[in-house]
């Protein structure tokens, strides 16, 4: 699905589709240089599944962790201070059961991620964004196709 997002105000629209139509548990890479709005993008999709109070960027931190309705957590991460996936595990992310994994720069996390079921490519384009959604598992592919019959998302689509 490749989107044009005019505005921070479409990138949000797109961040509450992904939360309106996201499966139980979801890894999504989001991928993009900086400014791109990936954490616009993570921000939204929190925001819209409830999460109150600050939703500070993962910059410096690396990794902030959000609850979720029914007792889940919502991890964000952002990868582009680590130097090699190795640092991972000084994050304490293999013993969590996050139900939404938010993951900027993920190329910098290696195998040591789980794998995505979505990968989301933002790109400055003009004063707006583009955005590519690319499905990777059998739950992103059904992601997609909810998001595709999303009423909010059909001026964004492009003509490609």
């Amino acid at each position: 699905m490749h989107l044009l997002l005019p505005d921070a105000h479409a990138t949000e629209t797109l961040g509450q589709a992904m939360a309106a139509t996201r499966p139980t548990a979801a890894v999504v890479y989001l991928h993009g240089e900086l400014g791109a709005g990936k954490s616009t993008l993570a921000r939204a999709l929190l925001r819209a599944l409830g999460v109150t109070g600050a939703i500070r960027s993962p910059t410096y931190t690396l990794v902030e962790r959000y609850p979720l309705q029914g007792g889940h957590e919502a991890l964000h991460l952002d990868l582009y201070r680590i130097g090699d996936a190795g640092e991972l595990e000084f994050l304490g992310l293999d013993a969590t059961d996050a139900a939404l994994w938010l993951v900027e720069w993920p190329e910098r996390g290696g195998a040591g991620l789980p794998k995505a079921d979505m990968r989301v490519d933002l790109d400055i384009s003009g004063s707006g964004r583009t955005a590519v959604l690319t499905p990777v598992t059998k739950s992103g592919h059904g992601w997609l196709e909810r998001l595709a019959q999303n009423p909010g998302l059909q001026a964004f689509l492009a003509s490609s």
